[in-house]
């Protein structure tokens, strides 16, 4: 499930019949891999929208992890 979603942010056309059947023999019927598109399409969306508007972090959640290190 997570290689799809990796796969899914990297290219949206990733979900090929080979990767379905992998969800399929893992457990998943269709309503489960379409959840798994739908969250993951979402995820990506609204990580997307905030990042293109500059949404910064709020100081009370702590540091932005993916800040760069002002150490170096």
């Amino acid at each position: 499930m997570i290689d799809v979603a990796v796969a899914l942010t990297r290219d949206s056309r990733a979900l090929d019949a080979a990767r379905i059947e992998d969800l399929r023999a893992h457990g998943f019927d269709d309503v489960g891999i379409h959840q798994i598109v739908q969250i993951t399409a979402l995820f990506n969306y609204y990580n997307r929208l905030v990042d293109g508007l500059g949404g910064e972090f709020e100081p009370e959640w702590g540091e932005d992890p993916l800040a760069p290190d002002r150490k170096r």
